[in-house]
């Protein structure tokens, strides 16, 4: 067997591409072995189209998990191209030696902030921490489209923002045009914005199965208790004592009760739905895993309500949705079978107490819950198909 019949075989079965999505490691190092073959030469003009057409994009806060996750999205997406990363304590150093999963990954050094140049995105992935967000980002060119990760704009209420974050916001101009990106129940909004707030991880878990309720007004507005469990990759990727394993491992945490700073957003969105004040019983939990978030809701059904009521009103809402997938009547929805992925199930079931049902809703924390919606909304912004770059399917076991 001559060498280049090898290298056509070798690159036949382990090579392949999809629509226009970017050009995989594993073609990569393909390319790599065969240069000088006219499937390179393909390869090769495919990726210079990609380049001259794509949207320009940059993220800042590469160096944490929410960062991270949206450059391992966007490394198969066809429109999207990463050219601007920020990471102000990683300032110098490559995506690869901070995250050696994205190794593979042909993309710029992450630079400062301060040393950033806009002109050269089209879009941003906004991934800093909450309270340095608003600063930033009423700094950026006007023509920017943006996505914040962080909670600077979900709250439209500025007081209650101050209250609850402990200090003033200081962009109230841009929270007056600031979209709350809960994709599926605000889709036309968010389509047309500019700047678009993403949901916290347990408000998107608790806001999906109840928004379509409250507005069919089939459960009661008194008595919502929410509880929720999220890996630890949810408190960030900062070093902090009491995320150390022999704190978090073999154990369960409870933490934030009554304080936790996704109430009021939650209760925000859940008064939206009902167009009446909304106040839940929320308490947060966190799990001895990395990732995954399930939030197990206890409503009170109004009067004539069943649980077939509920869980029909839920499959008419979703019926045509790519990610929210209510199950077969009587599946408990699991973490593990959403991991790495932008899917959200869900369930409904009857209490023991009559005239109640408790609902289950499982998300990944830092996909659905963060990066992934990030991108389902700059999709929807610049005009594509909201699951470009979406479709991977959960990682199992």
């Amino acid at each position: 067997m001559s060498s280049a019949t090898f290298s056509l075989i070798s690159f036949n079965r382990a090579c392949y591409r999809k629509d226009e999505a970017r050009v995989s490691n594993i073609e990569k190092l393909c390319i790599r072995a065969v240069a000088s073959s006219p499937q390179h030469l393909q390869f090769a003009h495919s990726k210079a189209q990609k380049s001259e057409k794509a949207i320009r994009i940059g993220v800042l806060g590469a160096s944490g998990y929410t960062g991270s996750e949206i450059v391992r999205f966007l490394a198969n997406h066809p429109y999207f191209a990463v050219t601007l990363m920020t990471a102000d304590r990683k300032a110098g150093q490559s995506i690869g030696s901070v995250f050696p999963h994205l190794i593979a990954q042909d993309l710029p050094d992450m630079i400062s902030i301060k040393d950033a140049d806009f002109s050269t995105v089209d879009a941003v992935f906004c991934c800093l921490p909450h309270g340095t967000t608003q600063e930033i980002i009423k700094c950026l060119p006007r023509g920017l489209k943006i996505v914040d990760l962080s909670a600077d704009f979900r709250l439209r209420d500025i007081a209650e923002y101050e209250e609850w974050y402990g200090q003033p916001h200081r962009a109230p101009d841009l929270q007056k045009v600031a979209v709350y990106g809960l994709t599926e129940i605000l889709r036309s909004d968010i389509h047309n914005a500019r700047l678009v707030a993403n949901p916290g991880c347990y408000p998107t878990s608790v806001q999906l199965p109840l928004v379509p309720l409250l507005r069919a007004n089939l459960i009661e507005l008194r008595n919502i208790i929410v509880d929720s469990k999220s890996g630890v990759s949810g408190a960030g990727r900062g070093a902090k004592e009491a995320n150390l394993y022999a704190e978090i491992a073999e154990g369960i945490h409870c933490y934030g009760m009554t304080r936790h700073r996704h109430v009021p957003e939650i209760e925000q969105g859940l008064s939206d739905a009902a167009c009446s004040k909304v106040t839940v019983s929320f308490t947060p939990h966190l799990m001895p895993m990395s990732r995954g978030m399930q939030s197990t809701i206890y409503v009170e059904m109004a009067l004539g309500v069943t649980i077939d009521d509920l869980y029909q009103q839920l499959g008419n809402s979703y019926k045509d949705e790519e990610f929210v997938i209510l199950l077969e009547k009587g599946v408990i929805p699991h973490t593990r079978h959403v991991r790495g992925s932008n899917y959200c199930l869900m369930n409904v079931f009857p209490d023991r107490i009559p005239g109640r049902a408790i609902i289950v809703s499982v998300i990944d924390n830092l996909v659905k819950g963060a990066s992934g919606q990030a991108l389902q909304n700059l999709n929807l912004m610049m005009g594509f198909p909201e699951n470009t770059g979406l479709l991977y399917p959960p990682l199992f076991p």
